[in-house]
């Protein structure tokens, strides 16, 4: 098919956990969507989305693409039928930690685009991590039989070569949302936004999620930040990235904090809505974010706003390591007079850290499209139609 400006045509169907509503997951879809189109233009091809989601019409609203629904073999048959190819990915879809469905259904769609002949692409994918040895052959056998491999850390890389994927076939790349732009028109009112701010209390963006049953894990988060805000005012912004399950969370860290928050200081609860975009945006206006969602941190990365990871699972520790850094605390530990300390230093000198993570973030940012890159020359240069 050549459309009206004499660029190839290309469906291709992206798998995920999209329509769920979560900012992270949200985010990398609409990371992978734009990275897509650049990349598609700058090799003079038209790269159409067909998304599997959870929401097929909420996904083509927010969006703008054809999107079907992901638990409905016929739907997930036609469309695979009807494309070019397949992209599985990003995120941590290749685990067993949240169930033992979840790779036997990412990796079945994969096989089910390979048995009809179409060229599967993983993007920027998390893996691990996974505790059934029986599904490592289901993981290697998707893999060796994808065009193309990559994975957001090299403890992905490793696990994947482990159970016997070729290293010279997979390639680590940064997780597709360090590349996401702020919505359009943001500059201008951020810059006002932010001079507004810097003579007032400073705010730390707070990322939290439900964990442990006994919710210790979440009394030790209001133990600590009741210390810092005993030292100084500070204005906690709770930001809930996957709804509504996170602003309940939020809530409940809150009326922890009920009568401990010193003169000054104070706690509150954004409502960005579902455009992760808008949620970048948040982001940005803090000026330093304490955060569990992995991709709290990677908005945090992406805007260059300093941070703090609370580690519930080794993803956090995994991106943490990309830019030098280590979690100030776990689910299982976090001493408020540690972590008081740590986000005193922050708010103290943003500048510094920035500084002296400026260069590994850009080296981020920079590569987060190319994965992009690679499936848009694949396209062009290996499938006929």
């Amino acid at each position: 098919m050549v459309t009206g400006t004499d660029k190839k045509n290309y469906r291709i169907v992206i798998s995920g956990y999209y329509g769920f509503r979560n900012s992270g997951d949200e985010a990398v879809l609409r990371s992978i969507l734009l990275a897509l189109a650049e990349q598609g233009e700058a090799n003079g091809i038209r790269i159409q989305p067909v998304v599997l989601s959870a929401d097929p019409a909420w996904t083509s609203r927010m969006y703008g693409v054809e999107a079907v629904r992901r638990m409905h073999p016929k739907d997930v048959l036609n469309a695979l039928r009807a494309s070019d190819g397949l992209i599985s990915g990003g995120g941590s879809l290749l685990q067993d930690a949240t169930s033992a469905k979840t790779i036997p259904y990412y990796t079945g769609i994969i096989k089910l685009a390979q048995w009809l002949g179409k060229p599967t692409f993983i993007y920027s994918q998390g893996i691990g991590p996974v505790n059934r040895r029986w599904m490592d052959p289901l993981i290697r056998s998707s893999m060796r039989k994808s065009a193309y491999v990559s994975v957001r850390d090299a403890e992905s890389a490793e696990l994947l070569k482990r159970i016997g994927v070729a290293p010279g076939r997979i390639e680590v790349v940064p997780d597709p949302v360090m590349g996401l732009p702020l919505p359009a028109g943001a500059a201008a009112g951020r810059a006002a936004a932010a001079a507004d701010i810097a003579a007032a209390v400073p705010v730390l963006g707070v990322s939290l999620r439900h964990w442990r049953k006994d919710g210790a894990d979440l009394g030790r988060a209001a133990d600590a930040l009741a210390e810092l805000a005993s030292r100084r005012p500070v204005r906690l912004r709770f930001l809930p990235f996957h709804t509504p399950d996170d602003a309940e969370t939020s809530k409940l860290v809150m009326e922890r904090l009920s009568g401990r928050l010193a003169g000054g200081s104070s706690a509150e609860l954004a409502a960005p809505g579902d455009d992760p975009q808008q949620m970048l945006l948040e982001v940005s206006r803090c000026d330093a974010l304490f955060g569990m969602r992995l991709h709290a941190l990677i908005y945090a990365a992406n805007q260059m706003v300093p941070m703090l990871g609370l580690s519930y699972d080794p993803k956090i520790d995994q991106f943490l390591h990309r830019l030098g850094l280590t979690p100030v605390g776990t689910t299982e530990q976090l001493d408020p007079i540690a972590f008081a300390d740590s986000a005193q230093r922050l708010l103290d000198d943003a500048n510094g850290w920035k500084e002296k993570h400026r260069e590994a973030i850009e080296r981020l940012r920079q590569q987060s499209q190319q994965p992009a890159q690679q499936i848009a020359q694949l396209l062009r240069h290996t499938i006929s139609r």
